[in-house]
């Protein structure tokens, strides 16, 4: 089949074979496609609105054993950077959530060699108890396979037992490329591609929220980037036809290089990265090739606010998140680094800006608040809330002592 063919079956939403992708995404114009993902994007989901989530990233701990070559964020045990949140710092954080009228919070951190599951287990408790509106989001495939390493279970173990502590939803993140040459090559500690979608796997079936995500800009090649969304794909196809319950949503980015990680060091650095172009191209790529998949977020974080409006009309539905605290991506010099937090107004300002009108969501894309009109930044604004902190069982959480 011709590239003009493939476009033809692209736009009528047909599914495409894995080599159909990768001729595509090889050959085709980037700005057809980018017209036709645009297109999709309109009939999958509601024209002319851009939802958004008011959350929070909180990083628990920065301690990591694993040390993956793109990462900035990381210091090793031992090293004097080395924190562990308590539970009153996570709690301060959480309640200026609310303050902003936040719905979840994104909680990832390093793989710590001392916290044990009952460690996690203890905080989603308290977390769950103190702040039942918030959705619990956290953790990875990878640190969860950490954990489970370190147990002597099995992440199924790990995940129910989770579960009964409150977790709500499982992110995608540390699935960068899934294919194990590349995650050899640049994160050989880390979880291979077949955990990684096993842990999603366990999840997806107990009914928690998970989201798919790609990184691109490792040096691999545009057929691994293809073989990493079709197995995306058919964990999906899987999921969705055993309970309905699959990825709410695509997340990519590109890799964030700089000084301050192994790549970006590299004498090799010039086969790393990948520019905003590239990102488009991608993103508008995977809206045709995941047809299973409803909602696609824009990355403002890492891509800056002109591309993930760009994005706007490339596939991407959602703009992502105020986020309220960013700390990983920033360490490489991401955007973040400028403007390291949105605010609602600010986030709203961006999608009126692209042509869309704003509606906020919570993680499964449930509308919370839909906004007609202009909203005045002091309608936006925080407000004051009565502090929960002020009992006993805030300060008992005390972190575990770090492997030097």
């Amino acid at each position: 089949m011709n590239t003009s063919d493939l476009l033809r079956k692209a736009a009528a939403g047909e599914r495409l074979s894995p080599e159909e992708g990768l001729q595509l995404y090889t050959q085709a114009d980037p700005e057809a496609l980018m017209a036709i993902a645009h297109e999709l994007r309109l009939q999958r989901t509601t024209p002319g609105v851009v939802t958004y989530l008011v959350d929070r990233n909180i990083n628990y701990t920065n301690a990591c054993v694993t040390d993956c070559q793109f990462c900035s964020f990381y210091r090793v045990p031992g090293h004097p950077e080395v924190y562990v949140l308590d539970k009153r710092q996570i709690g301060e954080k959480i309640e200026e959530l609310l303050a902003w009228g936040g719905t979840r919070i994104l909680m990832q951190g390093g793989h710590h060699p001392d916290l044990r599951l009952s460690w996690y287990e203890d905080l989603l408790r308290w977390l769950k108890a103190t702040y039942p509106e918030i959705e619990l989001d956290c953790f990875s495939p990878s640190e969860i396979e950490h954990i489970a390493r370190l147990e002597g279970m099995s992440m199924e173990e790990v995940l129910v037992r989770l579960q009964r502590a409150g977790l709500d939803g499982l992110p995608g993140g540390g699935a960068e490329i899934l294919d194990d040459e590349v995650r050899k090559r640049i994160s050989p500690k880390k979880i291979r591609t077949a955990a990684w979608l096993h842990a999603m796997r366990i999840a997806q079936r107990l009914g928690m929220v998970t989201s798919a995500t790609m990184v691109i800009g490792f040096g691999e090649t545009m057929a691994q980037r293809v073989k990493s969304l079709t197995r995306l794909r058919e964990l999906q196809d899987e999921s969705l036809a055993a309970h309905g319950n699959g990825f709410t949503a695509f997340i990519m980015w590109t890799a964030q290089l700089s000084h301050t990680n192994s790549l970006g060091r590299s004498r090799h650095r010039h086969k790393y990265g990948a520019g905003y172009n590239e990102y488009l191209h991608t993103n508008a790529f995977a809206r045709i090739y995941l047809d299973n998949v409803t909602h696609f977020q824009a990355s403002w974080p890492t891509q800056g606010l002109e591309t993930a409006r760009r994005a706007l009309y490339a596939g991407a539905d959602d703009f992502g998140s105020t986020m309220l605290e960013e700390n990983v991506v920033s360490q490489a010099a991401a955007y973040t680094q400028q403007e390291p937090r949105m605010t609602v107004y600010r986030l709203h300002e961006q999608i009126r800006l692209a042509g869309f009108t704003p509606a906020q969501r919570d993680s499964r894309y449930r509308i919370v608040r839909s906004f007609d009109r202009v909203m005045t930044p002091t309608e936006l604004a925080p407000r004051p809330i009565p502090t929960r902190l002020n009992g006993p069982t805030a300060s008992q959480f005390v972190p575990v002592s770090l492997v030097g």
